[in-house]
């Protein structure tokens, strides 16, 4: 799986070299339907490129039922919470197929962020452009379902 790395959108358009010091940082994962790849609120340690797959992300806020934010698919990221300085991870994700990923400890990253500052930023930006848009939309979700569920 880690020759799929420069077909990946995050990743594409790198160089040989920049290509060459990412795939050691990643290993394979996977897992079969409905198994929990991590729970809300566990550490957040890794960050997930699905190659091939479903997930779901799921939201349990803390007065309510376990919400289905969004589904994710072949080339979608997730795990983001172990690069953007969250301690522990926001959301659940569940298999909802078999599901072959890459992952990378955020830590890892981070690390090679500021070692090799062009290469960290252009994933970090990348990164930041793949998972804005969803967070948005995740969060207007989220808001819209308590207040619905506060009016009744």
């Amino acid at each position: 799986m880690l020759e799929t790395l420069p077909c990946i959108p995050l990743f594409q358009d790198l160089d040989f070299a920049q290509v060459a010091l990412l795939k050691p940082l990643f290993e394979q994962f996977t897992c079969l339907p409905d198994e929990v790849i991590f729970e809300q609120g566990a550490p957040a340690v890794y960050l997930y490129l699905l190659i091939k797959g479903e997930v779901s992300i799921r939201y349990k806020p803390y007065d309510g039922p376990t919400i289905v934010l969004t589904r994710l698919r072949d080339g979608d990221v997730f795990g983001w919470s172990a690069v953007v300085g969250s301690p522990q991870y926001t959301s659940s994700i569940v298999s909802e197929t078999p599901v072959e990923a890459i992952r990378i400890r955020g830590n890892n990253l981070l690390k090679l962020s500021a070692d090799v500052p062009q290469t960290g930023k252009i994933i970090m930006d990348r990164l930041a452009r793949v998972v804005s848009p969803r967070w948005k939309n995740a969060e207007e979700q989220v808001q819209s379902l308590l207040s619905t569920d506060s009016r009744q």
